[in-house]
């Protein structure tokens, strides 16, 4: 019984390993003008120092709920921080009335429908989410 058990846990911790591992990419809408964007543009963008594309456009953010190992994936290779680090830090902006954090979707399948819906909306995905009508605008490289 502990060998099912240890098994169990082991397959469970690989394939969090490798959700965690998975290639990441920002995209927005295919309609989008915008080509792509650098590191420090997503950051800016995903931390409200920017609410624009460098074209001038709305950005519309869109987050993964708290409790998303991609969430904490993004998070962590974005900025170093945690999403529970990312909360007080939106926390503090949103007492001092500077800038509303991204709106975040209750899954996966719905921050894709939203980029896909929205024109002017950027997301982070899992590469193996990617569908028609959506555009990488941002690679992470692999850890």
């Amino acid at each position: 019984m502990k060998r099912i058990v240890l098994a169990l846990l082991t397959s469970i911790t690989l394939s969090w390993a490798s959700l965690a591992q998975a290639g990441l990419v920002v995209v927005v809408n295919q309609a989008n003008p915008v080509e792509s964007l650098s590191s420090r543009q997503v950051m800016d963008i995903y931390m409200g120092r920017f609410t624009a594309y460098p074209d001038g456009t709305s950005a519309d953010t869109t987050d993964l709920p708290d409790n998303s190992p991609i969430r904490e994936d993004f998070y962590n290779r974005l900025v170093g921080k945690s999403v529970a680090q990312i909360n007080a830090y939106w926390a503090r902006l949103l007492f001092t009335g500077k800038a509303e954090p991204p709106e975040a979707k209750p899954s996966e399948q719905a921050v894709v429908n939203y980029v896909l819906e929205n024109r002017h909306a950027i997301a982070y995905i899992r590469e193996s989410d990617l569908a028609d009508g959506l555009k990488v605008v941002f690679r992470f490289e692999d850890p």
